[in-house]
């Protein structure tokens, strides 16, 4: 039987659908590589300097990546394939963001010359505070963009300076939904969520959930909302997609109907579990005017923020 996998010297994948081993590889590739394109009979995946840090920052190691290759590849990998995966994977973690005692944000890092040329290049001098020859401090209302900058020129960033907790709020997944289903979250439901929380430590608390259509993306938060305990602001696409979000969680869990709120063009409701438009918070009376309704991200202490269907975030914002 041959193999699902074409490995190719320009990074690129391509997955036979049609294969037996097709699942089993799909599951492991998806984890270090992008989807590019997925047609009915052969998916193109391409492995980039920030699929690889990411797989890095789920703690895969260069070797798992490449054992996943050789044994699901139908020919040998590429050299150059192998030497990427290893240089890329071994540049995560050397730089790192913390947070000390005192509050303020700094870029941490061992190697020889990286804080130098990472302070002296224009792409990060914007969001600096103050440099000095062990650190560097950053303005903390910048930390998602320095980051982004610090990706792009090459220095994947460890983000290690954990968040604040937000007003608690414990509840329950129901093991029978209300609509008298058996309720369980699937493991790689389960697998998603705790490597979202990494046990609570300054590792988790942020990242993107990917998954198909149909694979349980609102179970994927409602079981990130039960683990992080916290009150919680969900923000979706649409009017429909609250109610839809209301409706799985009541029936999934026992939080009761008056603590979930609806903040929209109908109703503005602040409760332990808010769910908001993208389009209520974007909402402005003219033209670059102030945000109207941009104070429910501080009208609570929220401990989670949900964004739903975030690919979408960008051009909903820009219409």
């Amino acid at each position: 039987m041959s193999k699902p996998l074409i490995v190719q010297s320009d990074r690129t994948m391509l997955l036979e659908v049609d294969n037996p081993e097709f699942e089993a590889c799909q599951s492991v590739v998806s984890k270090f590589a992008e989807l590019e394109k997925s047609p009915e009979y052969l998916h193109t995946y391409r492995i980039s300097p920030l699929s690889l840090w990411n797989a890095a920052s789920i703690k895969m190691s260069a070797d798992e990546i490449v054992e996943c290759l050789e044994k699901f590849s139908r020919y040998s990998v590429p050299k150059n394939i192998v030497n990427e995966i290893r240089e890329q994977i071994s540049r995560y973690g050397k730089v790192k963001l913390v947070k000390e005692e005192s509050g303020e944000l700094a870029i941490l890092s061992n190697e020889k010359g990286f804080l130098q040329e990472i302070g002296n290049h224009r792409a990060v001098q914007p969001f600096i505070e103050s440099t000095f020859p062990d650190k560097i401090y950053i303005k903390k209302e910048y930390r998602g963009h320095i980051k982004q900058a610090l990706i792009k020129i090459g220095f994947p960033v460890e983000d290690l300076a954990g968040y604040d907790e937000g007003n608690k709020y414990g509840f329950n997944l129901r093991p029978t939904s209300i609509s008298g289903k058996k309720f369980g979250m699937r493991d790689y439901q389960r697998a998603c969520v705790e490597v979202f929380h990494a046990g609570g430590g300054n590792e988790g608390g942020s990242g993107v959930v990917v998954l198909p259509c149909g694979a349980g993306k609102t179970i994927v938060g409602i079981g990130v909302m039960q683990i992080v305990g916290a009150e919680t602001l969900i923000l979706v696409t649409n009017t429909l997609s609250i109610r839809q979000w209301r409706n799985e969680i009541l029936d999934k869990t026992d939080i009761p109907p008056e603590d979930i709120g609806e903040y929209s063009g109908e109703v503005k409701e602040i409760r332990p579990i808010t769910i908001a438009t993208y389009n209520i918070l974007t909402h402005r009376k003219k033209k670059g005017g102030d945000f109207t309704h941009f104070h429910l991200f501080g009208a609570n202490n929220w401990g989670l923020i949900v964004y739903d269907e975030v690919h979408l975030l960008l051009p909903l914002c820009l219409e």
